[in-house]
Parts: structure tokens; C-alpha cells; sequence
């Protein structure tokens, strides 16, 4: 073979080469998953897991989820100038997320709307029977940390409105746990830490081997929680944001919502609650409970 030809071939084996790299580049990328990032609440953590593994599925998009109490969730967030979803577990959070300003207003659906219930080790071995038994000596109590935690929050609010000044100072006594989100609140009656806990009325169907629910008179409920759903100013995938929370809302992501017995309809709410109850808002927690 002449100098040419040689030469000649050689470009030829460039050429080839080069394209076959364009060619794994090309493959490589189609292969590589977007992604979306979701701070969320705990509230709403076993259907959001799901519905996050069923939406990758369908859209070939990977759902990083960060999970914690709600106010931890949103410093998160605003401190690191990222996410693309703010999924926190009731009202509260998303006020103070707008007051903020960061979260797209006219994106905040609502998700499910959440009941106040007293929660106890299954058989409930105190005989509790009511918010009033919470205030017996030598009982063990866990509520949320109100500071940051959206059932914590609701917590207070009850035990406020609807204790005198002694009853509410024994309740406080016998609180030997702040937990930091509403999976750790549940969790303390999954593993016996305490012998009871004023959560949400959902946390029964997350473990109801272990956890059993004792409902509040409707009277001492101040109002309805639901868990909202916005996308973040931060977000640079708006598009995506938005195709997540409108699967989220679609049948399909009702249904598994409500196959962990999460209250879809505010009418639904109303049974459990009493009628005519303010639906979210916000509550402004009293200073002797900050930390």
C-alpha cells in the first residue's frame, strides 16, 4: 500500500471512530434519567414513595425525594437554593414558604386533608380515652416538634384551645419526646417509646398492626389540615415540577393516596372533623413552646 493509501485509509479509521464515539455519546445520554427534586413532609411519605416509583416508571424520570418535618424541609431548601417541589405536610409550612417567597403561588394545589387523632400502642394498654387522659401522671406522651413539624403544630393548637392551666401543664410534663418529623412521631408507638401521641388520624393505617387511634371529640378539633403541593422558584425543571403534581392529583395517584386511607374530599374531612371547621390556615404557636 502507497503513502496515499495509507494516509487515505488512515482519515478513513478517524472518521469512523469519531462517529461510532458521537454515536456511544448520543446512546449514553438518552439512557441518562432527568430528574426532579421533591422536599416533602413526612405526612405524606408512604404514598409519595409510591406514586414517586410509579411516575419514574412511566416517564423515565428519577423522583429524588428528601423527607423530614415540614419547617426542616423548607430551611433545606432555602438554603441551598435548590429543589423543585414543595410538598410539606399541611398548611402552615406553605404560608411561611410564601411569606418567603419561594414557591410559585398560582402552582399550590391541595394533595389530601389530614385529621387530628390521638394515637396509642395497639390495644391501647392506658385506656385512653379522650384529650383528658393525656393529662394523668406517669403517662409517656410524643408530640411533633411545633417549631417545625406540621402535626406538632396542630398538637399545641388542641392542647391550648381545649386544656385548663393545670391540665395543660401536666400534658407538658409528661411529654418525653419532640420528635423532628411525623414518621418519627408514628414511630414512637411502633416500637413502644411512649404511651401515646397526639398525631394525625392516618398514622393507625401506616402500622395498624402496632398503632391504634383514639378520636378526638369533634369539638376540640380547631380546624382541618391538608397537605399541599407547589413548585419551587429554584426549580429549573418547571415542566417536570408540574407533570409530577399532576400525576400526584390524577386518578391514579388518588387512588394510591387513598389506599393508605388518605382523605381526598374536604367533604370526606367534615365526617371526622365536624362541620363547618376552618380547612388549613395558619397557627401562630404561643413563645412558651419554642424551644
Amino acid at each position: 500500500m502507497c503513502t496515499k493509501d495509507k494516509i487515505k485509509y488512515k482519515k478513513k479509521i478517524n472518521i469512523f471512530f469519531f462517529i461510532i464515539a458521537i454515536f456511544v455519546v448520543i446512546i449514553s445520554c438518552k439512557k441518562e434519567k432527568s430528574s426532579i427534586l421533591v422536599y416533602a413532609g413526612s405526612a405524606s411519605k408512604p404514598a409519595t414513595e409510591e406514586i414517586a416509583q410509579k411516575f419514574e416508571k412511566e416517564n423515565n424520570v428519577r423522583v429524588n425525594l428528601i423527607f423530614g418535618g415540614s419547617g426542616y424541609v423548607l430551611s433545606q431548601m432555602i438554603l441551598s437554593q435548590k429543589g423543585d417541589i414543595f410538598f410539606p405536610g399541611s398548611s402552615d409550612f406553605m404560608e411561611i414558604a410564601k411569606q418567603k417567597m419561594v414557591i410559585i403561588d398560582s402552582t399550590e394545589k391541595k394533595v389530601a386533608y389530614m385529621i387530628p387523632s390521638i394515637n396509642v400502642p395497639k390495644g391501647n394498654p392506658k385506656h385512653i380515652k379522650g384529650l383528658k387522659d393525656l393529662c394523668k401522671p406517669n403517662l409517656r406522651i410524643a408530640i411533633a416538634n411545633p417549631e417545625n413539624v406540621c402535626v406538632g403544630t396542630y398538637a399545641v393548637e388542641i392542647a391550648e384551645n381545649n386544656l385548663n392551666p393545670g391540665e395543660l401543664k401536666q400534658f407538658r410534663e409528661n411529654i418525653v419526646n419532640y420528635t423532628a418529623s411525623c414518621s418519627k412521631t408514628a414511630a414512637t408507638i411502633s416500637l413502644n417509646m411512649v404511651d401515646a401521641v397526639l398525631g394525625w388520624r392516618v398514622f393507625h393505617y401506616w402500622n395498624p398492626q402496632q398503632i391504634d387511634n383514639v378520636a378526638l371529640d369533634t369539638s376540640q378539633i380547631s380546624r382541618i389540615g391538608y397537605i399541599p403541593i407547589a413548585i419551587s422558584v429554584f426549580s429549573k425543571k418547571q415542566k417536570m415540577a408540574q407533570q409530577f403534581i399532576d400525576f400526584i392529583l390524577s386518578e391514579n395517584g388518588e387512588k394510591i393516596f387513598k389506599k393508605y386511607h388518605y382523605i381526598i374530599k374536604k367533604e370526606e374531612a367534615y365526617k371526622y372533623a365536624g362541620y363547618n371547621k376552618a380547612v388549613g390556615g395558619i397557627y401562630h404557636l404561643p413563645e412558651r413552646w419554642a424551644e
